[in-house]
């Protein structure tokens, strides 16, 4: 889903110095109270922005299924919250010194960017070790209880408050807010995963095996096809399995057929990797237990099985030790993402990405006073809000 603001706000003054920044009319921001509560509209008529803050007025935000599951009870988040973690915008104004993009460059006035969903403090030891994501003090944006200081921490508004030492990575002009806005989250966070399984096992050339075909399964499939990946994708619902088909899947598979019916996983690999094919690579993005042990048992001597949708408390996986060590196999987990990984992200959708239709994934595009209704689940893989 998407939220979208529609009218112009005008911020004084044009520049900030790095202190207070009124905003006009004020910015505002859907606050969730809480399970089995409706999203409050809050008027924030000002911000005080510190060094290196920004302040972004939101085109386009899409709703993660991770705000779905909150706002259902499905997930723990600290209320009142303003939900919202996927957007794209224009900056208004800079706290003073300014901020850097990814790639160095001193942020503009009027610049298009997406900006991670983490702030990391840079410092900490899980920082020094590369992990910024896993920051001791990590902060969220759409996931902290609103604070006097950060009202506007969500994409669930016409604006946001940026933290200084944010990862911002600037953005096309004539690329579509419905393809941007999902880079903070399902396209970074599929570029993680890649990048984890192409350190054991090459994606071009390898046969991959993908569990799921929401927003982050497409999105899965066609990075990889443009690694140089055959891919096969599995889904129970055929609506989306023809969806991965359009997204650089060689053949589909229904999970619930027979092995070597049309749609089971024997025919699908053996059309995209030939006579015994085994996917060498596994990415598992459905969350489902039954997905999990079907992937450890289907990949190939010598691969990897990636785990990225396991977000909530579910069974435990029964793993046997002499099956990984006979079959040489390599479990690893993505959540979040590193800074490099949006670059990716953003990369992939300017470039090689406008092959494949990721506007037409987002469905129904609500006013932002509508947050409630874009919150409730659809078949598409992203609704939209629009400030």
């Amino acid at each position: 889903m998407t939220i979208k603001a529609v009218t112009p706000r005008v911020v004084a003054p044009p520049a900030s110095l790095g202190m207070g920044v009124s905003v006009y009319p004020s910015a505002t921001a859907m606050v969730w109270p809480g399970e089995g509560h409706r999203h409050e509209a809050v008027a924030v008529p000002g911000v005080r922005l510190a060094p290196g803050d920004v302040l972004v007025e939101i085109e386009l935000a899409t709703v993660c299924g991770s705000d779905v599951h909150t706002v259902l009870g499905h997930r723990s988040a600290p209320t009142p919250l303003v939900l919202g973690h996927e957007q794209v915008g224009r900056v208004v104004a800079l706290g003073r010194g300014g901020a850097k993009t990814t790639d160095g460059h001193r942020v503009a006035l009027g610049e298009r960017v997406v900006w991670s969903v983490a702030v990391p403090c840079g410092r900490c030891a899980r920082c020094r070790r590369g992990l910024p994501q896993k920051c001791l003090t990590l902060q969220k944006y759409g996931h902290e209880r609103m604070r006097r200081g950060w009202e506007l921490s969500g994409g669930f508004a016409t604006h946001t408050h940026i933290l200084d030492g944010t990862p911002i990575v600037a953005v096309p002009d004539d690329l579509a807010a419905a393809v941007l806005a999902p880079a903070s989250c399902s396209t970074a966070t599929v570029a993680a995963a890649l990048e984890a399984a192409s350190e054991i096992v090459p994606l071009d050339g390898a046969l991959v095996l993908i569990a799921g075909a929401g927003m982050l399964g497409l999105t899965a499939a066609a990075m990889a096809a443009e690694a140089g990946a055959r891919v096969v994708v599995s889904d129970p619902v055929a609506e989306r399995r023809d969806k991965a088909l359009l997204f650089g899947a060689a053949a589909v598979v229904d999970p619930r057929a027979a092995a070597d019916a049309p749609t089971g996983l024997a025919t699908a690999l053996a059309k995209a990797g030939g006579r015994a094919a085994a996917p060498t690579i596994a990415l598992e993005l459905s969350g489902t237990a039954a997905a999990v042990r079907s992937l450890l048992a289907t990949v190939d001597v010598g691969g990897v099985l990636v785990l990225v949708g396991s977000v909530f408390p579910g069974p435990d996986l029964a793993v046997s030790p002499e099956q990984l060590v006979r079959r040489l196999l390599t479990i690893r987990g993505v959540h979040n993402y590193a800074p490099r990984h949006l670059d990716q992200a953003v990369r992939f959708l300017a470039d090689g990405g406008r092959k494949y239709p990721f506007a037409e994934q987002v469905g129904v595009v609500f006013p932002l006073a509508e947050v409630d209704a874009a919150l409730v689940p659809t078949g598409h893989p992203r609704v939209g809000v629009r400030p």
